[in-house]
């Protein structure tokens, strides 16, 4: 496995390797909800293809009140991982090969991110979509493997892609959970015991309020199953176009219910497809 840490070491590996290049974006502490996408990378990779990690914690993305320099990095595990599921380069560039001092462009997905955690994290997706058009741009990628618990970034980044004409196809992988339903995330590390004791709620409640017969039905059951949940401050349940972001009017078109709660000081995610009506 090549380690690169240069932006032009990383970019003159990608330029000599087998086609497909095909990337997974993280931002370390991995676990094995990077292990999948990885493994899937390497699938689409196939024997004679490379697959690249990239490993960058992005300043840009993290909001006034998000502490950057507590983001756990877990070098070596990261390592362990990468080497474990086949990966051919892992990108691990300091911020200064990824952002110039008086850095001033970036990219924003202005529709798509005023939803759902757009609307609770300003400037979160510019940071998002920032960083990944330049690891395109860096890596030239044949695709690139992304997790669907993330599915606005998942939404954001299909968008950015069609729109910029970026020559690279972006893959999903369905949400990695643990036995007890909890969505696999870097974040579970910071529950408590207790908080963890109740975290698997969050995913129990949107399977449950989605066999609502109306959107209104599964919001207001959403909102009570997650009410019950010990300790849980709903941040927001909203049931929206999978594509679109924009708020499910009919059941026509592909949805997701997607929802963010707070158990103590730490905030998690989780979505899932509600199938449409006929």
């Amino acid at each position: 496995m090549k380690i690169a840490k240069t932006v032009a070491s990383a970019r003159a590996f990608c330029q000599k390797a087998a086609r497909p290049v095909v990337l997974v974006p993280t931002m370390g502490a991995l676990h094995h909800g990077h292990g999948a996408l990885i493994k899937k990378a390497r699938r689409l990779a196939g024997k004679d293809g490379a697959v690249a990690v990239s490993i960058f914690v992005n300043p840009t993305q993290f909001g006034p009140r998000e502490d950057f320099s507590k983001y756990p990095r877990r070098w070596e595990n990261d390592l362990a991982v990468c080497r474990s599921g086949g990966v051919d380069l892992l990108f691990a560039p300091a911020v200064g090969e990824m952002y110039a001092k008086d850095h001033s462009v970036f990219v924003d997905a202005s529709s798509l991110s005023q939803h759902l955690c757009g609307a609770a994290r300003p400037g979160h997706f510019r940071g998002v979509c920032s960083v990944v058009a330049r690891l395109f741009l860096i890596l030239q990628p044949d695709l690139a493997v992304f997790g669907e618990k993330d599915w606005q970034q998942l939404a954001i980044i299909r968008r950015m892609v069609r729109d910029l004409t970026f020559p690279v196809r972006i893959v999903g992988h369905p949400t990695i959970r643990e036995a007890d339903g909890l969505a696999v995330s870097s974040r579970n590390a910071y529950l408590l015991p207790a908080e963890r004791q109740a975290a698997p709620g969050i995913h129990d409640a949107l399977r449950r309020a989605a066999r609502g017969a109306t959107r209104a039905a599964i919001l207001k059951e959403g909102r009570r199953l997650i009410g019950k949940i010990p300790g849980a401050r709903l941040d927001y349940l909203e049931l929206v176009e999978a594509e679109t972001l924009e708020p499910a009017k009919n059941r026509v078109r592909p949805m997701r219910l997607a929802v963010a709660v707070f158990l103590g000081a730490t905030r998690l995610i989780d979505n899932i497809a509600v199938s449409t009506r006929s």
